[in-house]
C-alpha cells in the first residue's frame, strides 16, 4: 500500500463518509477506511481512536473555543441571548458546507451509537457554556438554564439553516426560534397563587433572562 502521508486526516474523512454511506456505517471497519484512503491502519489509528471519532475529530476543540469565546463575551447581562448569540456567531461553515454538514448529520442520526456520542459531545459543551457564565457572575441556577436552553435553540436553529434552500443567516434563522421560544415561556413560567382573604392575587409571570 502506498505510504501517502500528506493530508491523510482529511482523506480519512472523506473516505469514511464515503464507506458509511456505501455500506452502513455497522459495516465499515477502520482498516477499510485506510485502504480506501490509501494508508496504512496504523496511520489511521495515529489520527482517530476509533472509526466513531473519524466524525466528531473537531468537536473538542470546537467546543473549547465556543466556551472560549464567551467567557471574554463582555455583555451577560441577558445570559440566554449570550449563549445563542456566541453559538450563532462562529462560522460553521469552517467545517465544511451546509451539504457536507447535512451529510454529517445523517449519517449520525441514522446510528444509535453515533447519536449517543453525538449527545454527549453535546452536554458537555452546555456545561462548557454554564461554566462560561459562572465565571462571569451568574448565578449558578441561572448559568445551568440559560446554558441547556440557549444550546438547544441554536440546535434547532442550526438544523432549519442545514435545511434552508436560501441564503437566510445563522444569526437570523437563531433569532427566528428564540422568537418562537418567546411564544411558549410566558405560559411555561406562569405560577398561579391560591386567592387570600383579601381577595385573588395576582399572578406573576417567571421571565428567562
Amino acid at each position: 500500500m502506498p505510504r501517502w502521508e500528506h493530508g491523510s486526516a482529511e482523506r480519512l474523512k472523506q473516505a469514511a463518509m464515503e464507506l458509511f454511506e456505501e455500506q452502513g456505517y455497522e459495516d465499515t471497519s477502520a482498516v477499510q477506511i485506510a485502504q480506501r484512503a490509501r494508508v496504512t491502519a496504523r496511520t489511521f489509528f495515529r489520527y482517530f481512536p476509533d472509526k466513531e471519532e473519524v466524525l466528531f475529530a473537531d468537536a473538542d476543540a470546537l467546543n473549547e473555543t465556543l466556551v472560549q469565546e464567551l467567557r471574554q463575551t463582555a455583555d451577560v447581562s441577558e445570559p440566554l441571548r449570550a449563549v445563542t448569540r456566541t453559538l450563532a456567531a462562529f462560522d460553521w461553515e469552517k467545517l465544511g458546507s451546509r451539504a457536507v454538514q447535512r451529510r454529517r448529520g445523517a449519517m449520525i442520526a441514522s446510528s444509535p451509537d453515533l447519536l449517543e456520542r453525538e449527545l454527549i459531545k453535546q452536554q458537555r459543551l452546555a456545561e462548557g457554556l454554564g461554566d462560561a457564565l459562572r465565571r462571569h457572575g451568574i448565578d449558578p441556577d441561572l448559568a445551568e438554564l440559560a446554558a441547556n436552553a440557549g444550546s438547544q435553540v441554536f440546535r434547532t436553529a442550526y438544523r432549519k439553516w442545514l435545511e434552508a434552500d436560501d441564503d437566510t443567516d445563522l444569526a437570523t434563522m437563531t433569532e427566528t426560534v428564540m422568537s418562537l421560544l418567546g411564544t411558549i415561556v410566558p405560559v411555561a413560567g406562569r405560577s398561579e397563587t391560591k386567592p387570600s382573604s383579601r381577595g385573588r392575587r395576582r399572578t406573576a409571570a417567571t421571565r428567562l433572562p
